[in-house]
């Protein structure tokens, strides 16, 4: 392998998972992202730079995330791992339900595809593989990697993943709060078994979802109500969980984004988004910031700078 300096730049898209009924299977990329540049160098060790979100919190060597999910890649790939140089940016919130740690693991997983251009090949299935074998679930991983609006399952032959084209009369609004959720607490929340009824209603609205969000966004707020795992994670988050319910009651389709604690809010049409706003604003006694995003369609990127230092 050529051992010359080459940089590669990588940008991230953060997600939102479950999208209310899906537990676990759907999710959707938004315009939010973390860049990062990373500089494999012919002497070993690891040298990390973060600015932005977390720059206060992750650490600096090699068990930060990028840098394992790198130097799991390059494993998987029966080639040794190079000196390496990490320039993070990070815009994703940590800990607020938007994908961070499944763009930590998509960044590092997507630069090392760049870095060993022209010695490895990795197919699509590969990325989600080995992305899989790090988050534990394919639900945010598959969007960050894709784009789109993505339906992920589980094979015995690995995960797979299918990307749909979200309506453009679908216009997300995400509330960030100033306090985080750990995902681990989150699903300790949630019960080995739950009713038939539950379980049945929520693969109706799953499926219901689906054409909401592709065809018929008017079918948005029946789309989202869930049974399955919400309800479960209130005692965890009950600020969320109060704001959802004021949401829905004005006639928003809002849900927990991803394992929470920050809100997701289809609207159906941009206009509606600030009298979302409002509603927030004026029934909470915290900040809520509004993100007003667009639906990311292109993924994780990688431009490949060969001699670059």
């Amino acid at each position: 392998m050529n051992t010359a300096p080459r940089t590669v730049s990588v940008r991230v898209p953060a997600t939102s998972a479950n999208l209310g009924p899906g537990f676990d299977t759907l999710g959707l990329a938004l315009s939010v992202y973390d860049e990062l540049e990373v500089t494999a160098l012919p002497e070993p060790g690891v040298e990390v730079h973060v600015a932005g979100e977390g720059a206060e919190d992750v650490p600096r060597d090699a068990s930060h995330l990028v840098v394992r999910a790198i130097d799991h890649t390059y494993r998987a790939a029966g080639v040794p791992l190079p000196g390496l140089r990490l320039r993070a940016h990070n815009v994703i919130p940590h800990g607020r339900g938007m994908g961070s740690s499944g763009a930590a693991v998509v960044s590092g997983i997507v630069a090392a595809k760049g870095l060993l251009e022209g010695v490895v090949d990795f197919s699509d299935d590969d990325l989600l593989r080995l992305a899989t074998e790090m988050e534990g679930h394919p639900d945010n991983v598959a969007p960050a990697l894709f784009g789109g609006l993505t339906i992920a399952w589980l094979t015995p032959e690995g995960p797979q993943h299918k990307k749909l084209l979200v309506h453009r009369g679908v216009s997300p609004l995400v509330f960030v709060p100033g306090f985080t959720m750990s995902t681990s607490l989150a699903r300790s929340l949630q019960p080995l078994h739950v009713p038939r009824e539950d379980a049945v209603f929520n693969v109706s609205r799953s499926a219901l979802l689906i054409a909401a969000l592709t065809q018929s966004p008017e079918l948005l707020m029946a789309a989202t109500e869930d049974k399955l795992h919400q309800n479960y994670r209130a005692e965890a988050m009950p600020e969320t969980l109060r704001l959802v319910q004021a949401l829905r009651d004005a006639g928003f389709a809002a849900v927990v984004s991803g394992a929470g604690p920050s809100i997701l809010v289809l609207a159906d049409g941009p206009g509606r988004r600030l009298e979302a706003a409002d509603i927030v604003a004026n029934a909470s006694d915290t900040p809520w910031e509004a993100l007003m995003l667009a639906v990311d369609f292109k993924g994780a990127t990688v431009k490949n700078t060969e001699g670059s230092t």
